[in-house]
């Protein structure tokens, strides 16, 4: 269903942002994997999949490791609008130090 103009993420109970943030972190996941990083009730994490679902910031898709099982992550246009729009300020710091560390790495293994 198409998310509507009175529901949004904010509206949603804790049990539906966490389960929320349990997939923006650990990525996709079947719902007794919510379950295991959640510790929330199987009852709980489906009707927040279910919340998350009806707001579309959620899709369901087939687990082929077990078809009786369904995958569950984060619809990428949502995710951005999730965060305000914005990549972290030190995102482009933190790309920018780890391509330096790497240099210098470099350079200290090669200058020997």
């Amino acid at each position: 269903m198409a998310a509507t103009d009175e529901e949004s993420l904010d509206d949603l109970p804790p049990s539906a942002k966490l389960v929320f943030k349990v997939l923006e972190y650990d990525g996709p996941l079947t719902q007794k994997g919510i379950v295991e990083e959640s510790m929330l009730s199987a009852r709980t994490v489906r009707y927040a999949l279910e919340r998350l679902e009806n707001i579309g910031v959620v899709d369901e898709d087939v687990y082929f490791a077990d078809a009786r099982q369904n995958l569950y992550q984060l619809t990428a246009p949502q995710t951005a609008e999730a965060d305000g729009g914005q990549k972290p300020a030190n995102a482009e710091s933190r790309t920018q130090n780890d391509s330096d560390r790497a240099e210098d790495g470099r350079e200290a293994c090669c200058a020997e």
